[in-house]
């Protein structure tokens, strides 16, 4: 990983020996291009990433990060959610391990992996590929899917650590992210790796195939074809000590569900509650005895996916074809495709009628254990039927992106400009342990099914014949795009020459929400029982310039602005000053001054409405206030139990505005030894989320109207669409050092650390609301860590290389919904990978590594926001330690 420096003043053989430093500019020019400029001492300038000014990477005032691809393939990363995991400035990771419960809004995410810069969201993360956007992700339709990256054939990733609303528009507040893939090859290479965990589960396999051939300048064309496949096996919660309960009574953690088996039975007229498995043991380990109340709770956690199973197959094509002797034509395909298969807990039943003439009424023939102070009449029965199975959804998320372009020269102008399409779609089918709520009440109701016991054969038949399988849903986002731009070299300052870019960008947005009816109706176990279909489009027009001004030897100023237009959320007009001084060769000062802009999204704006259960466990203000059933309530219903919230678009939200600042200083007082210091400040107003369902259920005084009745009294859900929630307020320091040891007889040496440290992250749930801290602490959601950084040390030798990585986060004081003497504090986390690589015999390159070599668990953590419990999966590494293997042969 490299973080820019200085363009330094210092002589020709300075520049040529910086040009071939890895990790720095030879990474931003071909191979032929690059043996010129050697000879003739001259660095190329090209595209960087946050401006249209095609300049050396060293030049800008931005603050810019490369992570080449040999770095990653080394250090044994496979997907693109991984490399990202070792930016530091990336605050938390959301990856395939999510689809286990669905997203923020209750829904699948269909395998969605995406990158969150700073804390503020995937949201405000701008992903480009090759400098061009893709389609989003439908389900949040806010970010995009990291599934999509085609890892094999990247060069390198750039990451801009600063706003760009004023070069790309909306969602670049927290920063920019452009995978860039290789420009070409003249031979075909196949790679095979795998990672094979020393425990069971997780393991992973890949293959892929690089292909190419010709060369602009000399054939006049070139071609590059991947492909790329991917798959990792299942990791189920047994699989791993640390997350095989939910029941850890020494931790106080004890998130259970009241939905179990046997079930649990309430009668309305005496109001007797109880479980004939109880004084038995219920059906443990799988459900245990409420200590004091006579009912069961399920530990679901035992019977869902750590790491669903998932494949990936990805293809990626670019032609390329001199037209004349100064422009260039270029088409590019991507296709990508990513299957999951999540599993949770098999289906909770809730309030099923069981009456008296049912066989399997206590005390009736059915062999069910009399109960005392049952009054006869019906009882209401909370019940998981195990033998159904695991819920089971298969994900099917799928992109592709097609992009004809055209670059050159004209009258000394630099331009590009290009026609896209892209379409992202996922889709999810119920492959397993749904059933059909109304025929599977009918059941109980008939005396057919047995809630308290496995079945007998009619009850196994009948069972079965409930079983709900099919497409439930299905999504699509897609972007047709026009975009242009040109820059050029006017006249001379005193510095040099000044410099100008111009550009505009037209894109048409559709969006699709499809709810298959006759399959989500069935179940309200799917939370989409009540969604309805629903879709919207918009078109944005921009228009974007650029100046960069050196006004003397040692001072640059540069001014960029952006006007947007949305059909759907009106107009914004968005500059950036940025400003480089280089007093000295070893000294560089530079900072930079933006607002930014995120429209809502298609998405946040249609979504359907979905009732979903919420993440905890809560009780019922009204019928159970502090876990005491009030008269008439029903304890099964009310009390301890994952309540509804009502989820969906706003058609009404207004659009978020940010302002950033940075200020920054480089060092290089050898040519070795290069520090940068970063300090950000992010301001953000009209945060667009959901309400935390903490927050609701912590203060029903406030929150009264969002608790939603059915006309009986008993509750529907808490009211809880997407809206404008308040103000963001964070800042901090990015530091980066790299260090390289002169040649020696034993090989050379480098050094790298890029580390992040966040001094204050704060944040309203509503307008004019009081702030919340979350640096160091976990708050509603997440945790935004106060410090981050990625070291590698590599050594080099002939045909010999290798790498010890380490990529460390700081503790934090965990969600702790739990009693004060169980408070949690999560130490810090640090993973240390170990690899070496060996290219001595011809075209072959052999790389064995050890990932996780300490085998460093996941620390304990009580939050309760996701269905894995014991461990955040979010901020961990669940599989272990694991051996990684990979060769590849070029021919």
């Amino acid at each position: 990983m490299n973080t820019a420096h200085p363009r330094t003043l210092r002589s020709r053989r300075f520049n040529l020996r910086l040009a071939a430093l890895p990790l720095a500019l030879a990474s931003l020019a071909s191979p032929a291009a690059h043996a010129q400029q050697a000879e003739e001492g001259q660095v190329a300038r090209v595209e960087i990433t946050g401006s249209s000014i095609k300049r050396i990477q060293s030049e800008t005032a931005n603050p810019l990060t490369v992570f080449r691809a040999e770095e990653f393939v080394k250090q044994g990363l496979t997907t693109a959610q991984e490399v990202l995991d070792r930016i530091p400035s990336n605050q938390s990771s959301f990856g395939a391990a999510n689809v286990v419960g669905g997203n923020a809004s209750g829904l699948p995410t269909g395998g969605q992996a995406t990158a969150d810069l700073r804390g503020l969201g995937g949201d405000k993360t701008l992903v480009l590929l090759n400098g061009r956007r893709l389609a989003t992700h439908p389900y949040d339709g806010a970010s995009v899917d990291l599934n999509l990256i085609p890892v094999a054939a990247l060069e390198r990733v750039e990451v801009l650590r600063d706003g760009a609303s004023a070069i790309y528009g909306t969602d670049a507040i927290g920063g920019v992210i452009n995978f860039i893939t290789k420009r070409g090859v003249d031979r075909a290479t196949i790679a095979l790796e795998a990672t094979f965990p020393e425990e069971t589960g997780g393991r992973e396999r890949r293959a892929n195939l690089t292909a190419g051939g010709g060369d602009l300048e000399r054939d006049r064309w070139t071609v590059l074809g991947v492909l790329d496949w991917h798959k990792q096996d299942v990791m189920t919660s047994q699989q791993r000590p640390f997350s095989a309960t939910g029941v850890i009574p020494s931790r106080g953690l004890n998130i259970t569900s009241g939905t179990t088996f046997p079930g649990n039975y309430f009668d309305p007229v005496t109001e007797a509650q109880g479980n004939p498995g109880n004084p038995t043991g219920c059906d443990a380990p799988r459900s245990v005895p409420h200590p004091t109340n006579g009912t069961c709770r399920q530990d679901y956690t035992r019977q869902i996916d750590n790491i669903p199973a998932q494949e990936h197959v990805t293809a990626y094509g670019k032609a390329s074809m001199k037209v004349g002797a100064d422009h260039t034509a270029s088409v590019e395909l991507l296709y990508s495709v990513n299957h999951v298969m999540s599993r949770t807990a098999p289906p909770p039943q809730t309030g099923l009628l069981l009456p008296a003439s049912s066989p399997y009424y206590p005390g009736n023939s059915g062999g069910v254990p009399a109960q005392a102070g049952l009054s006869g009449e019906p009882l209401s029965v909370n019940w998981r039927p195990t033998e159904a199975g695991q819920r089971q959804i298969k994900s099917k998320g799928s992109g592709t992106r097609l992009v004809g372009s055209l670059e050159g020269l004209i009258a000394g102008w630099d331009y590009t400009g290009g026609l896209s399409y892209s379409v992202s779609r996922s889709e999810e089918q119920f492959t397993g342990g749904y059933v059909t709520d109304a025929t599977f009440a009918a059941g109980v109701f008939n005396g057919i099914l047995n809630p308290f016991g496995l079945q007998d054969e009619a009850g196994r038949t009948y069972l079965a014949s409930t079983a709900l399988r099919g497409r439930v849903q299905d999504a699509s986002n897609q972007q047709t795009a026009f975009d242009f731009k040109a820059s050029r070299e006017l006249f001379d300052l005193a510095g040099g020459k000044l410099a100008v870019a111009f550009g505009g960008e037209l894109r048409h947005e559709k969006a699709d929400f499809n709810v298959n009816r006759d399959i989500a109706g069935q179940a309200s176990s799917s939370g989409l029982s009540g969604s309805l279909s629903k879709d919207g489009s918009r078109t944005v027009q921009a228009v974007f310039g650029e100046v960069s001004a050196p006004l003397l030897k040692t001072l640059e100023a540069s001014l960029a602005a952006r006007y947007d237009h949305y059909s759907d959320a009106g107009s914004t007009w968005n500059p950036k000053a940025s400003l480089r001084f280089q007093p000295s060769q070893a000294f560089v000062l530079r900072g930079s001054a933006s607002t930014g802009f995120r429209a809502p999204t298609l998405f946040e704006k249609n979504a359907p409405l979905s009732r979903n259960d919420t993440s905890n466990t809560y009780d019922d203000p009204i019928l159970c206030p502090g876990g005491v059933p009030q008269p008439g309530a029903n304890p099964l219903r009310d009390c301890d139990l994952q309540q509804f919230k009502l989820q969906g678009g706003n058609a009404d939200l207004k659009p978020e505005k940010s302002r950033t600042y940075s200020i920054g200083a480089v060092f290089e007082p050898i040519p070795a030894l290069t520090l940068t210091l970063d300090y950000w400040t992010i301001r953000l107003r009209d945060k667009i989320g959901a309400l935390p369902e903490q927050t609701i259920f912590g203060n029903y005084e406030k929150y009264r109207d969002r608790f939603l009745r059915f006309p009986d009294g008993s509750p529907n859900a808490i009211l809880d669409l997407n809206e404008n929630l308040g103000k963001v307020k964070t800042d901090g320091v990015d530091v980066s050092l790299t260090a390289r040891a002169p040649n020696q007889s034993w090989g050379a040496l480098s050094f790298t650390l890029d580390g992040t440290w966040v001094h204050n992250y704060e944040y309203q749930n509503e307008r004019d609301g009081e702030f919340t801290q979350n640096v160091a602490r976990y708050a509603d959601n997440n945790v935004v860590f106060r410090w981050r950084h990625n070291a590698a040390l590599t050594w080099r030798s002939g045909v010999w290389s290798a790498t010890v990585a380490h990529n460390f986060k700081t503790g934090y004081d965990d969600q702790n919904l739990v009693e004060p003497q169980f408070f949690n504090r999560v130490p810090s986390y640090g993973l240390v990978n170990l690899s070496g690589t060996y290219t001595g015999f011809r075209n072959v390159s052999l790389t064995a590594g050890i990932k996780n070599v300490a085998d460093k668990e996941p620390h304990f953590s009580n939050q309760g926001t996701l269905f894995q419990k014991g461990y955040d999966p979010r901020y961990t590494d669940p599989v272990g330690r694991a051996l990684y293997l990979r060769g590849s042969y070029t021919f």
